[in-house]
């Protein structure tokens, strides 16, 4: 440790001193951007006067309640064991947890560091070097040996401190903050995909098992047809014709029975993958699909989406990060002021150590420095700060653009689907009918066979789009939950 040099006060350190502020000031220009996205007074659901269907885009306040959107006890079962379990939940979380740590750590580099330790050397010089002729030297003078070779012990502390005059550590603790807040965002946002997910898969399941029950009763009443034929074969009131073309139609479906059960068997996978787990059998009801209500929830404004939705969030607290990073990088060209000190007991030998005050040894310095010429990391580093705020801001309104879109696409989806399921319900209705009617007069003789194979395939094919049409309603349902923010609460 060495005593503290003096600061030398002549024209030329003021000279120097006012060269490096001017230099500093001399930024590169940058270009940024403010948001301009104008979000509508109520979102537009693309419907016609005469629709007749409640008006899901009421303007009152939204209050979204999972259990309340999806009234399924297994399905909000599946859900808390997907948000429990999923591996991708889990490295999220893993990324907050880095992301605080992140900020612990910049919420330190404005403040004061302080060390302690203990150091030893030894040196040989060369008796011809300066240092040689300095201990030969004393060694005239003083009459008696100097130690050769020479060792230092040192015991004390060291402080160093860089004053953050211009805000830029504290600056970066802030945009670390930001960017923590924005990582928590981002696994909500995640979440509410996930329940989505879930979701989606779930109702296409049930889907599958009513499509199979619909072909198990479609194969049950044409293997009934079959035996009707062969009684009227044995009045001689039909041929074979007939039961070879019902026999090829009831295979047929058998055929596509098959087809669906390995659906089902995938569509399991998948689901007890986004849950986490191996693949075992999925517990639900298939009547729900079916029998459920679908109630118009209330959707609330545009202007609600900035609180609700979490990526709306994120992409609000990148920006702010983004801005801020600005004045970050700015302060770069400024000079940085440090302050350095030590103190200790310093001694050649280890029995003269702990001699005070001869082997007191204490250090005090200020540094100032800026950049002067060869900037260019630096200029990069602001320009990238630059480039990434009119990214941030971009992405802002790319997330308010895409939000609205969402919910408007899902208001009209529900509304078109709607009216699709109740125009399909009446064609299954007439279509029932003549089926009936077809049946009857195949069974008196009075109408052929081709009647009845035809109005069967018919009847199937309506209930099929009916189911499909039904889980397309619920996929509605859950994208107009994930579009107006999602809200499940683990």
């Amino acid at each position: 440790m060495t005593k503290p040099m003096k600061f030398i006060r002549n024209p030329l350190s003021m000279a120097l001193a006012s060269a490096l502020l001017v230099q500093s000031c001399a930024l590169p220009s940058i270009a940024t951007r403010a948001p301009q996205v104008q979000l509508p007074d109520h979102f537009s659901a693309h419907r016609k006067a005469d629709d007749a269907v409640a008006d899901y885009a009421e303007p009152e306040s939204v209050n979204i309640n999972w259990a309340e959107w999806f009234n399924d006890p297994q399905l909000a079962e599946l859900v808390q064991v997907a948000v429990t379990n999923n591996q991708e939940v889990a490295v999220l979380a893993q990324r907050i947890n880095m992301a605080a740590n992140e900020v612990y750590a910049r919420d330190g580099e404005y403040l004061p560091r302080v060390t302690a330790g203990i150091a030893a050397d030894t040196e040989k010089v060369g008796e011809y070097t300066r240092d040689g002729a300095v201990e030969e030297q004393l060694d005239i003078k003083e009459g008696k040996a100097f130690p050769d070779p020479l060792a230092n012990l040192r015991l004390g502390l060291n402080a160093s401190w860089e004053l953050d005059i211009w805000h830029k550590l504290r600056d970066a603790s802030k945009v670390a903050s930001l960017e923590y807040m924005a990582s928590v965002e981002g696994r909500r946002f995640f979440i509410t995909q996930l329940v989505s997910e879930v979701s989606r898969c779930y109702y296409e399941l049930l889907a599958l098992d009513n499509k199979l029950a619909i072909l198990d009763s479609t194969i049950a009443v044409q293997k009934n047809v079959i035996n009707t034929i062969h009684a009227l074969k044995q009045y001689g009131r039909s041929s074979s014709l007939p039961i070879a073309r019902f026999t090829a139609e009831v295979k047929k479906n058998e055929s596509e029975r098959f087809l669906i059960e390995q659906d089902i068997v995938e569509k399991e996978n998948t689901l007890n993958l986004l849950l986490g787990r191996t693949p075992q059998p999925i517990p639900r009801s298939s009547e729900v699909l079916m029998n459920d209500v679908i109630r118009a929830p209330n959707v609330g404004v545009p202007s609600e989406l900035l609180a609700n939705r979490s990526d709306i969030k994120q992409a609000e607290l990148a920006l702010a990060a983004a801005n801020l990073n600005i004045d970050v990088a700015k302060a770069n060209f400024y000079p940085s002021f440090d302050l350095k000190a030590g103190v200790g007991l310093s001694s050649f030998d280890a029995s003269y150590l702990l001699h005070v005050p001869e082997s007191l040894a204490y250090s005090l310095s200020a540094d100032i420095f800026a950049p002067l010429i060869n900037r260019r990391a630096i200029e990069a580093v602001y320009q990238n700060a630059s480039a990434e705020q009119v990214q941030a801001a971009y992405e802002y309104e790319l997330a308010l653009v895409r939000a609205v879109a969402e919910v408007s696409n899902s208001l009209s989806k529900m509304n078109k689907l709607a009216q699709s399921a109740a125009a399909k319900s009446q064609q299954i209705a007439s279509l029932e009918q003549s089926v009936d009617v077809a049946s009857r007069l195949f069974a008196s003789a009075h109408g052929e066979y081709l009647e009845v194979l035809l109005a069967q395939r018919e009847a199937l094919e309506a209930r099929s789009e009916l189911i499909e049409t039904r889980q397309q309603q619920m996929t509605a349902l859950v994208d107009l939950y994930q579009a107006l923010g999602g809200g499940w609460e683990s």
